[in-house]
């Protein structure tokens, strides 16, 4: 088995998730009482919010930078960046470590593509949203189309990501709020919606609407387990 390497803490929400992930996605795939070997760094997050929203994303590249080598160091034999937003700055990361990077975008798009799923909507903070290193990923590498929400819906969205979501808060309020966009962008022609935000599946899960989700943290999460599984 190889070893997964984690970039986490942004936030250490949806860190959590990936963890009880990955390793119960190894439980499954080996049984008994096995898990998943990983090293992890988690950095704290509101440095990085600071950086982000100052548009400093210099910075961010060079802290996160630092945070992947220690977890080279630490033994890692390929690295999971578990956010979306800060994918950003993995070309950055990954000129500066010598292990790869599993794009979480990569992962996504390939479980689309299998699903044969041509055009989605995407939901994530406004730098996902409205930055290219993202959507334009989606669309140039993998031929895939790429709806958003409204300027108001993507503010409202980046809101809740921040001032609920990365602090734990869930409520019925925002989750209606989140499903009323869901179905606009599935009214506009796309196919499912990519919770292209580590966050989101703690508030909107596949029971509270019919569109098709795909929830990123646990398709890089399965993608992860497969690579360190993969002899």
């Amino acid at each position: 088995m190889k070893t997964i390497g984690m970039l986490g803490g942004m936030s250490w929400e949806s860190t959590a998730s990936y963890y009880k992930a990955l390793n119960e996605g190894v439980k499954h795939s080996l049984g008994g009482l096995h898990s998943a070997k990983i090293c992890m760094v988690s950095v704290d997050f509101a440095e990085i919010e600071t950086l982000q929203h100052q548009g400093d994303w210099q910075q961010t590249a060079k802290l996160l930078t630092e945070a992947a080598k220690s977890v080279e160091a630490a033994g890692a034999n390929f690295l999971l960046i578990c956010t979306n937003t800060m994918h950003k700055v993995a070309d950055h990361i990954a000129s500066n470590i010598s292990i790869p990077i599993l794009h979480i975008a990569d992962a996504t798009a390939d479980q689309l593509k299998h699903d044969k799923i041509t055009r989605v909507g995407l939901l994530g903070t406004q730098f996902t949203m409205e930055q290219s290193f993202y959507k334009g990923r989606l669309t140039n590498k993998h031929n895939i189309e790429v709806l958003i929400p409204e300027p108001n819906e993507r503010e409202r969205v980046h809101d809740i990501i921040y001032n609920q979501l990365c602090l734990g808060i869930i409520n019925d309020e925002a989750r209606t709020e989140f499903i009323n966009i869901i179905e606009r962008m599935f009214e506009k022609g796309a196919q499912a919606i990519v919770l292209g935000c580590t966050e989101i599946a703690l508030l909107v899960e596949p029971q509270h609407t019919t569109v098709p989700l795909y929830d990123t943290t646990q398709i890089h999460a399965h993608a992860a387990i497969k690579l360190a599984l993969t002899k």
